[in-house]
This record gives structure tokens, sequence and C-alpha cells, in this order.
């Protein structure tokens, strides 16, 4: 059978069980856009490159599914490389699809022509330059099994036009093949966050004895707490959470990836840390004597000043990266696995030893939780305005008021104030259910990701929380929004400003507010409009929640503006080269 190399790609998605792809068609990735017409995935057409990685983004990191966007050559492929560079500092397994000019003109300038290959090297988890169709089947395969295996991250494909038109002879056998290894790699739960077939770096004598020492560990120490990041935020690692806390009640603290790995009503949790944690999760590091640090990489905006973190505990450090283990904080004891292996066994242990708890100290934390969290942290004097971290808070008791499920809400937010807010005071209960830039702390991420996260979890509503700065950065994807009918709200907090610069400037400028509040505020609600999608001032409508939630209507997108005072504040506040504990509260 003859196949050229468009067709060999669509080939290889179906093979994987891609569904959809988000992406802009261009002059040098056309061949693969006329195969796609003709194949059972769906394409999003975005209205910026960089929406269609995160879309894709919204798609992995909601299901743990590997997800795929595209892009023509030079401007196109350049216009993705933020989404992917925050993929790869969140760990997100995402596939980026380029065209790229002819093999021939490679290296000449020629139209629309850039070194995509070597741009996305440094962030990526792996590059291909396919540079012969006979090529294409093996890299797919293996773009694929990189983006999930040990620390999961993106892989860009990189496609000159000629290799997408050849064609070549493709045997029944070499199908065949194709298509069992994208059935064994989907049989093999691949399509988790983690990967099932992850090894010890240590042999099963070595990991026993490790486990030993972790009791042991726990039995002497009086203030253990448990910090989760990022490779706790899954289904699959929140039940060994949940069951280690069973065993061995000890508090639970998270990063901002890692909201969602243990239910913000459970007993346990005592909250995020870092720069805007909360002040007790920022006691409860300071002052343990034992952290178990559960796929996290010691980010320097949960540790603040590294020195002061938690100064005085043994560390016992479980990450699937081995890159991981002793490059900020050093460990005691170290084991280079995924948390879904080691915390059942640790918990399993627990119980045969029969190693009790200290739960006054759980109980301590509680009470200093209890005695500094407020929804009005931050508030200025006499404020008439609404509330936002109120606002944010009742979210799932409004959406219940408004007869939909708070289950089956998920929220995205873009990056500054409201997506501090957000962290705070939105109750996360479950895994994949709090979708926010991380590490590269990318504005523009909000709208788009939702858009992704409604494609692939239809029966859910999700929920963008965004301000007026980051909502303009992806403000066009409100077509692509629209075009597609999704049951996706986006509310915006309106303040005029760059919300989380202006904070700053305020506290560590000496209210030199630079280049940081705007001259002129649009009116959304008209813009929003514009795009065909309903639109509530929930300034002067109470009930702004019922068209915002309303579980009676098909899908429909809803718009919300809420204008607040620029002089809220997200406290507590940690300034650069403080410690957590000494923060502005």
């Amino acid at each position: 059978m003859k196949l050229n190399g468009a067709q060999i790609i669509v080939k290889m998605l179906e093979n994987y069980g891609i569904k959809t792809v988000a992406g802009i068609p261009g002059g040098m990735i056309l061949p693969l856009y006329n195969e796609l017409n003709r194949s059972s995935i769906r394409h999003v057409l975005v209205r910026h490159e960089q929406a269609a990685g995160f879309v894709a983004q919204g798609i992995a990191r909601s299901t743990g599914v590997p997800a795929v966007c595209m892009a023509t050559s030079g401007p196109g492929a350049m216009n993705l490389l933020t989404a992917i560079a925050d993929a790869r500092a969140d760990s997100v397994p995402v596939i980026a699809i380029t065209g790229q000019v002819n093999t021939t003109q490679i290296g000449t300038d020629a139209f629309q022509e850039a070194d995509t290959f070597g741009l996305s090297f440094p962030i990526t988890k792996h590059s291909i330059l396919v540079k012969k169709t006979e090529e294409l089947m093996e890299s797919i395969h293996k773009a694929f099994e990189v983006a999930v295996s040990g620390r999961p991250g993106p892989v860009l494909i990189d496609v000159p036009r000629d290799v997408q038109l050849k064609e070549i002879e493709v045997t029944k056998a070499q199908l065949d093949e194709a298509k069992k290894k994208a059935a064994d790699f989907l049989t093999g739960k691949a399509v988790c966050f983690r990967s099932s077939n992850v090894k010890f770096h240590a042999d099963k004598e070595e990991f026993a004895q490790k486990l030993e020492q972790m009791c042991k560990a726990l039995s002497v120490c009086k203030k253990p707490v448990l910090f989760c990041g990022g490779g706790c935020n899954s289904e699959a690692a929140a039940k060994e959470i949940t069951k280690l806390t069973k065993a061995y009640p000890l508090p639970v603290v998270t990063s901002l990836m890692g909201l969602g790995c243990i239910p913000e009503s459970s007993e346990c949790f005592i909250g995020m840390v870092g720069m805007h944690g909360s002040y007790a999760s920022n006691v409860a590091m300071h002052d343990a004597d034992l952290v178990i640090a559960a796929g996290v990489r010691f980010d320097d905006r949960a540790t603040g000043l590294v020195k002061q973190f938690c100064p005085n505990a043994k560390i016992i450090h479980i990450d699937i990266d081995a890159a991981e283990i002793d490059k900020i904080l050093e460990s005691t004891i170290s084991i280079v696995a995924d948390v879904e292996s080691v915390l059942p066994a640790l918990a399993e242990l627990i119980k045969e030893k029969k190693v009790a708890a200290d739960e006054t100290w759980l109980s301590k934390l509680h009470d200093i939780k209890n005695k500094n969290d407020s929804v009005t942290l931050g508030r200025p004097k006499n404020e008439k305005l609404k509330n936002p971290r109120e606002m944010i808070s009742r979210l799932p008791e409004l959406a219940e008021k408004a007869g939909l499920s708070a289950e089956k809400l998920i929220v995205t937010t873009d990056v500054g104030q409201h997506q501090m807010w957000a962290a705070q005071y939105y109750p996360v209960e479950k895994p994949r259910t709090f979708l926010t830039s991380g590490s590269l702390g990318t504005m523009g991420f909000g709208l788009p990701a939702a858009i992704g996260a409604s494609l692939a979890k239809p029966d859910n509503r999700i929920v963008c929380i965004s301000g007026d700065g980051s909502i303009m950065m992806n403000l066009q994807e409100l077509a692509t929004l629209s075009e597609l009918n999704l049951p996706v709200t986006v509310i915006v907090l309106q303040n005029g400003t760059l919300g989380m610069v202006y904070q700053q400037q305020k506290f560590l400028f000496d209210k030199n507010y630079s280049a940081s509040v705007f001259d002129y505020v649009p009116d959304f609600l008209k813009i929003a409009e514009g795009f065909g999608i309903e639109a509530v001032d929930a300034d002067n409508d109470e009930e702004w929640y019922k068209k915002a939630f309303d579980s009676k209507r098909k899908n429909k997108p809803c718009f919300v503006k809420l204008t607040i005072d620029s002089e809220e504040s997200v406290l507590p506040f940690v300034p650069g080269g403080r410690a957590n504990i000494d923060s502005i509260r």
C-alpha cells in the first residue's frame, strides 16, 4: 500500500486514540491538513497558535491523556513555543506537530523558515526533525512514549513539507506493528500522567530497606508533614495519599500544582505553601521535624528562602525524576519512583508495625489555620465593591443553587492576583479539576485551557477565572469558544491594573506604579456579546450565577464581569529574600 507522510501521521494519531487536535493551517503543513479533513479526528481552529498549545494542555491536564496541537512553519511554530515551554515547566504531555520548509530548503532562509527544532530544544522533553518519510511511524511512536514515560512533558515533531507529500510503500505488517505498539501503549495505562511501568532505581531489597527507614523516621518524629506537588495530582496518587493519611493522620500541604491531590475538606489538609500560601501551611513546613516530599521539586515560589523553608526537618524525597533529588534541598532518605508505588507500600508497613501519629500536631495547625484564614485578608478598609475571595470560595455553592452539581465544575485560571485567590479560596476536592499555569506563570493560559478541558470533559461546566490583564492575552479565543458553543463560564475580575505587578509595586517599590495601570479599560461585556457570548454584569446582577451555571442550558458559554478595587491584595505575601514564615499578613 502506498501512503504519503501526511496519511501516515493521521493514521498514527488515530492509532493513539487522538480524537481532537487544535491548530491553524499554513503553507508548510497543508499536506497534513489535507488528510486531516478526511480523518476521524476533529480539528479545532483557534485564532492564535499559542492558544492551540493551551487547548492541548487543557485536554492533557484534565484527563492525563497526551494531546496534540499543530502549526505551520516559521511564525506559526514560534507562536506555539510559549505553550510548549509552559507544558515543559509543569510536566504536561503534549505532542506538537509543526510544518517545515522542504528538506532541500532548510538553512536557505526560505519563506517562513525558522529553526523550530533548535528553538524548541531547551523547552521540550524531546524534539524530532523528521527528514525521511520512512522515519515517521517510529518518530510518532517515540513521541508518545517519551511524552508520558517517567516525568511527563512535551515532544515536538517538525515535519518538512516534502516529507509530508512523499509517498512510500507501507506493508500490512508495518501497519499491524504500528497498531500493536499503539494498543500496547494505551492498554499499558500510559494514558495516566504517571507511567505504570516505572522501575525503581533501587532493587527490591534496597526499596524495602528505604521503606523501613521511612517508617522508623515516622515512628520517632513529633511534627511530620506530607508535602505534595504536581507529581501527586492524579487519581491514582490521590487514592494512595488518602490511604496513607488514614493509616497515619499527618498534616498535608501542597504546592500550587499539587492542589486537588487531597480534598480541601480533608481533616489532614492544611493548605498551599509558598509565596502566597496559607500561614498555617508555612508554619507547618517551618516547624516540621520530618517532611515527606512527594512529587515536588522545591520550586522557589514554594520554598521562599530555602535555608529557612524547613530548617529543622529531615527530608524524605520521593520523585519520579532522579534529577530533582538533592537538587535544592538535601534529603535524608530518597527514592526515585512514582508516589503511587511508594505511598501504599509505606501505608501497609505503618499498619503492620502499628506506628501511630501524634495528632496534637495536626490539631495545633488547624487552630492556626482557623485563626488566620479569612476571606477578608487583603481587603481595603471600608471597601464597598464586592469581595473576589468570597465570590471564588462560593462558586460550588452558587453552582448548586443554579441546579448544577458542584462536582461538575472544573476551574482554569490565568496568572495574577485572581490565580492566587483561586488557589487560596476555591475548594479543590479532586485531582485535575484545578488547571493553572504554575512554573512558567503564563498569562493567557486560562481561556484556551478551558476550551481544551471542555472538549475533553463535555459533561462538565468549565469555569475560567481571569483578570482584565490576562484575558486580553488570548481574548481572540472567545471566537473559538462561541463557535464551539461549549459549556464554559469566563469570570473576569476587573480592577483596571496588572494586579500582581501593581501589588508588588505597592509593597516593594514605594507605590511607584510604573506601567501597571491601564489608561483605558474596554467594555468586556460588549466585547463578549460581539463574539456572540451571553454576558452578565455581576456588579449589578445579584443572580448572575443563574445564567453562568444554569444546568438546563445546552452548552452555551457565558461571560461574567466583576469590578473589584485595585487596592485588593493577595495575602499572605512573602517578599523576595524572606522566609515564608515572615510573610506580610
